[in-house]
């Protein structure tokens, strides 16, 4: 597995597995089978209420915890204060089982940002978080964090799939030391996606799927991906994809691609911010 490096030196897993949507009943066996394809990164997050089955699933893997880069989400409801941060995030670490975290995420820019992030590099610095990061930051409101504060996000994982690229986002990003992952990597089957024509074609070139062109054009991009799936078969797919590369007409095939702006939902929308902001996660 390929990894790359955050910017205080942590090393993190490029492809990962992620457990968005899927009901907590599930989540023990898919995790336990993703780790049994070989992944090593698992992205979960209190607001997905399967933190308790993906420590299950870790705790009877028997693979060493250091082998492991897990994470997880604080949401806004759980967080308004540095002390309701750090209570959400020792929740989550005993729902996984866990002594510590590879990389703490705030889950959504709203709510007491500042506050939020004080306590996240309190936990840092304390090394119960190897790394923090943040979810769902568009430029503006990353950069005014990065500014203001004493340690830069190490990750921010926001939409990026071939319909909304992100490229001049990652290239800012970039700059300041900031890894961009993928959430929705396969944007969820939107705009035909699995039968996207050119997608396809380059697939057939490779003899892969169009998921396996999608993850290695991410990953080639160093972009970390996290992508989901309840079907062993699908996962060892998804794993798949080191032993190929675009070559650069591909990519800029695929550069084609981009629509402008996201296939889910605009997180500049009052109506998007009030809904967000309303939902609470269940202890």
């Amino acid at each position: 597995m390929q990894n790359v490096t955050l910017n205080n030196g942590v090393e993190m897993p490029i492809l990962g597995f992620g457990v968005f949507q899927i009901p907590a009943e599930q989540t023990e066996q898919a995790v336990t089978d993703a780790l049994a394809a070989g992944y090593r990164l698992l992205d979960t997050a209190a607001a997905y209420q399967n933190e308790e089955a993906v420590g299950r699933a870790i705790k009877n893997s028997g693979i060493a915890r250091e082998e492991l880069f897990v994470t997880t989400k604080l949401w806004v409801q759980d967080a308004p204060g540095e002390e309701n941060t750090r209570r959400a995030f020792e929740t989550s670490l005993a729902k996984l089982g866990l002594d510590h975290l590879d990389l703490y995420l705030m889950h959504q820019p709203y709510g007491d940002v500042y506050g939020q992030w004080r306590a996240m590099e309190a936990l840092n610095q304390e090394g119960l978080a190897r790394a923090i990061g943040v979810a769902n930051f568009y430029p503006d409101r990353l950069l005014d964090l990065i500014i203001n504060n004493e340690i830069t996000p190490a990750v921010n994982q926001i939409e990026t799939h071939p319909f909304f690229q992100r490229a001049d986002y990652q290239e800012l990003m970039r700059e300041h030391g900031v890894q961009i992952q993928s959430w929705g990597g396969f944007a969820e089957g939107k705009n035909d996606l699995f039968t996207n024509p050119v997608l396809s074609e380059i697939g057939e070139k490779h003899g892969k799927s169009v998921a396996q062109v999608v993850l290695r054009w991410l990953t080639q991009r160093d972009v970390v991906a996290i992508p989901k799936s309840v079907r062993a078969e699908r996962m060892a797919e998804n794993i798949d994809i080191f032993d190929f590369e675009l070559t650069d007409d591909q990519v800029a095939a695929i550069a084609t691609l981009e629509t402008g702006g996201s296939l889910f939902f605009d997180h500049h929308d009052p109506a998007m911010v009030q809904w967000l902001s309303a939902r609470r996660v269940e202890a």
